[in-house]
């Protein structure tokens, strides 16, 4: 029988589709089963992204009417989860108490009030081990009046020390009997008491009598009760208020400062919040904070301000050393003008934290060899990470060094379209090297100059790893309330915010990065609107 060209072309087409379909179903029911696991774990908002996310990829790839857009959706994709949705995270952070004393949500702060347990007096229970098979133990208890209990043989597993932890460790329930005597076999020793220690902790052993029983020793069980209990609404309870059961004390959440506090007996909150504290929202509390608060205010303008300073004078002498020094390697009587230009654009192939490491350790107070050569020449050895005008002197000096070159390689390729004819009418003038630069070199260079210029000014305004490697934002601003240092620029006072000290207001750090975030684009816009205007 013959086999027709459409016949095998239609087969073809059949597989093409089919093998389509099923890799698009495998890759929904494997995103699928990620989102299920965030949502387990809490992460709502991530399992929602996510579950979009996949959506979206998957009709765009399925869809016939779709087919135009595969090429720039995982572009398009990668920038959402890479940028706006981190940028729209620090944003919804700014507007909550998020830190290191207020990291849980309600749910889970709620939780672990109702999960705290204390002992009862009196309710000791010396306990036993006994082997039973592998990893197979029976637990047998004894009270102070010899009465003795034991349990049917229950598995004890060590986890795999490689293996990652689980989020929450579900107990491991056991029910105990009553027994005459004790058994029989010789029970576990100490040491293969303390081996299996981190998994006995998580014991929860039920007496007859519907007591619950933990470990509290090496060789004790005790009886455990709640330390807090919902207070019923017969007593006025709404499902928020606990009671503590040792000192009757009620509690309740307080939703402005985002902890668990005390109530007084007309109601009213009292006394400092109950750690841990919750997440919640605060409105314009952390932008007010950078505005009004003299403990964060002062830090953030000198910062603010020096951040200004230090961007703007960065550019300003990157510039004049790249054009200066481009102007001259383009001379054409200077010799050896292309190994000039190497050495010169040396700087720029050398890897940036490497040259700001060797800086560190030439501005060395005792060793460096900047101070040694002041020392011989002028007797003098300047506190460079010590004194904060110095500091801030050592940060332009070595960013200077870092940005010249990329100056020097713009401006000589822009150099070479100035026209010669310009140098020859002025020369005919009677005019010199210094005049031409200013009144001809300059003002040409400047027009298509601006642009790299604004977007300089933007990436020195946040120059995080020259700052952080080199003096770490020291010496400290005294008096400040946050983690702050006179060499800090905002980038940097927003990370000592968020991660240094014992406060790491997450909150506060998010508010400041805000900020940044509009003046960076503030920038960008003019640069945009720059371009625009050359056209």
């Amino acid at each position: 029988m013959a086999v027709t060209t459409g016949s095998i072309e239609a087969a073809g087409t059949s597989a093409t589709h089919w093998l389509k379909w099923g890799i698009l179903g495998l890759i929904a029911l494997i995103n699928l089963y990620a989102v299920t696991l965030m949502y387990i774990q809490g992460e709502t908002v991530f399992a929602l992204v996510f579950l979009i996310l996949v959506a979206t990829g998957l009709y765009v790839f399925a869809a016939e009417r779709a087919y135009v857009h595969r090429y720039i959706f995982p572009g398009v994709a990668t920038m959402f989860i890479f940028i706006v949705f981190p940028l729209a995270y620090t944003i919804w952070n700014a507007f909550t108490n998020y830190s290191a004393t207020n990291i849980l949500t309600f749910e889970r702060a709620r939780h672990y009030h109702l999960s705290q347990t204390y002992q009862v007096e009196g309710q000791n229970y010396d306990f036993s081990l006994y082997a039973a098979g592998t990893e197979t133990y029976r637990l047998a208890l004894m009270a102070r009046t010899g009465e003795r209990f034991i349990s049917e043989p229950i598995e004890l597993r060590i986890p795999d020390a490689k293996a990652q932890p689980p989020a929450t460790t579900a107990p491991i329930e056991i029910d105990l009997t009553v027994i005459e005597a004790a058994p029989d076999q010789p029970p576990l020793a100490v040491r293969e008491l303390v081996r299996l220690r981190s998994v006995m902790q998580n014991v929860v052993a039920h007496l007859p009598d519907h007591s619950d029983l933990r470990m509290s020793g090496m060789r004790q069980f005790s009886a455990t009760r709640p330390l807090f209990q919902v207070l019923p609404s017969a007593q006025g309870g709404d499902g928020s208020i606990l009671v503590n059961q040792l000192t009757k004390e009620r509690i309740a959440p307080d939703m402005r400062v985002g902890f668990y506090r005390q109530l007084n007996a007309e109601g009213e909150f009292t006394g400092p919040g109950i750690a841990p504290g919750f997440s919640v929202f605060v409105g314009w509390k952390n932008f007010l904070r950078v505005l009004t608060d003299p403990g964060v205010q002062g830090p953030f303008l000198q910062i603010f301000g020096w951040t200004l300073t230090f961007s703007f004078l960065s550019v300003v002498f990157t510039l004049a050393i790249g054009t200066v020094l481009a102007s001259l390697v383009q001379w054409d009587g200077l010799a050896g003008r292309g190994l000039y230009r190497l050495l010169l654009i040396l700087p720029y192939a050398v890897p940036a934290f490497i040259s700001i490491l060797v800086f560190r350790g030439l501005f060395n107070q005792n060793f460096g060899e900047i101070n040694l050569l002041l020392s011989q020449v002028f007797g003098i050895r300047p506190g460079w990470f010590n004194d904060p005008t110095l500091a801030r002197t050592m940060l332009l000096i070595v960013n200077t060094w870092l940005g010249y070159p990329y100056m020097m390689i713009l401006c000589m390729g822009l150099l070479k379209a100035i026209p010669a004819d310009l140098y020859e009418a002025s020369a005919m003038d009677g005019s010199n090297f210094i005049r031409d630069f200013f009144s001809i070199t300059l003002p040409i260079l400047m027009k298509p100059l601006t642009p790299l210029l604004i977007a300089s000014f933007a990436f020195n305004f946040n120059n995080f790893v020259l700052v952080q490697l080199l003096t770490q934002g020291r010496p400290d601003i005294i008096g400040a309330q946050t983690p702050a240092g006179t060499t800090d620029l905002l980038v940097t006072y927003t990370y000592r915010i968020a991660f240094e000290g014992s406060g790491q207001d997450y909150g506060l750090a998010s508010a400041i990065a805000t900020l940044i975030f509009i003046m960076v684009g503030i920038l960008a816009l003019i640069n945009i609107k720059l371009m625009r205007v050359d056209r």
